[in-house]
């Protein structure tokens, strides 16, 4: 198995080999993906202003280059809601990035997920530092959107699960936790995992870049990323079957049991690099 960052690190798991490479240069991608059988497809450019343009250079470099190296199969994680007419920028360049890799040869396995419940997922710790710093909350009106959030944990296994299964090649699958909630209802099971009880108040007026600016004052969390991901927010981000199950068979997470996991470092009383 290969890791591969743009960034390169000193790794103590000696059971992984670790690559550099940046997925918009053919040369590093190319050496990356030598010897190999399947990739995973776990990148995004959000935070950038032209996040969209990135990620499209990034996914037609890694489609040529899988085809020059001969992959039986690109394994992509993109966004629950990509059939929406009202897609944001954000959800509407995953949607083409998963269209851009199935341009080439190499047979792309799709994964549609709502929020990831773990640490490390931008949205996910966004809301947790929300819960975590405010006693009161002017919320907007995507809070009563409904979406289904899943566990770290189960998208990992996801997408080792149909890694390397033939019938899996070209297809796209919804995957989503047990659980659908609205972003209020996942706020206040946070709080509840937290034991805080924050005033919550909803107005009608607070648009995606007024909400962006307020989370980059009140959470460590850049606009320029917080806009992109509220955007996305207005619509519905829920599964629209379960074919994934006939596939990976899987005892979902439940999203307390997944959150109570991702903030073990809070309620143990430690250190934590949420939402850093």
């Amino acid at each position: 198995m290969v890791a591969v960052s743009r960034q390169s690190a000193a790794r103590t798991d000696t059971s992984v080999r670790w690559a550099q490479a940046d997925a918009t240069d053919a040369g590093s991608v190319r050496k990356a993906l030598a010897g190999a059988e399947a990739a995973f497809y776990l990148v995004h450019s959000l935070g950038a202003a032209n996040f969209a343009e990135r990620d499209h250079l990034a996914a037609t470099t890694v489609a040529a280059e899988a085809d020059r190296a001969g992959l039986r199969q690109i394994v992509y994680l993109g966004g629950l809601g990509d059939d929406s007419p009202a897609l944001s920028p954000h959800l509407r360049s995953r949607s083409e990035t998963g269209s851009t890799l199935a341009s080439g040869t190499t047979p792309v396995t799709t994964l549609r997920a709502a929020m990831v419940v773990g640490r490390g997922s931008a949205a996910f710790e966004t809301i947790a530092a929300l819960v975590r710093r405010l006693p009161a909350m002017v919320m907007p009106r995507w809070v009563t959107t409904p979406t289904q959030p899943i566990a770290l944990d189960d998208v990992v296994a996801y997408l080792s699960g149909v890694c390397g299964v033939e019938a899996a090649y070209g297809a796209g699958y919804d995957v989503g936790g047990p659980d659908v909630m609205t972003y209020l209802e996942m706020i206040e099971r946070i709080a509840a995992v937290l034991g805080r009880r924050p005033l919550i108040v909803r107005v009608p007026v607070l648009t995606p870049r007024l909400s962006s600016y307020w989370l980059h004052l009140v959470t460590p969390v850049k606009a320029g990323v917080a806009r992109p991901l509220i955007e996305g927010l207005r619509i519905p981000t829920t599964a629209r079957d379960e074919a994934i199950r006939a596939v990976v068979p899987l005892e979902l997470t439940s999203f307390d049991d997944a959150a109570r996991h991702a903030l073990r470092p809070v309620l143990d009383g430690g250190r934590t690099e949420l939402a850093r």
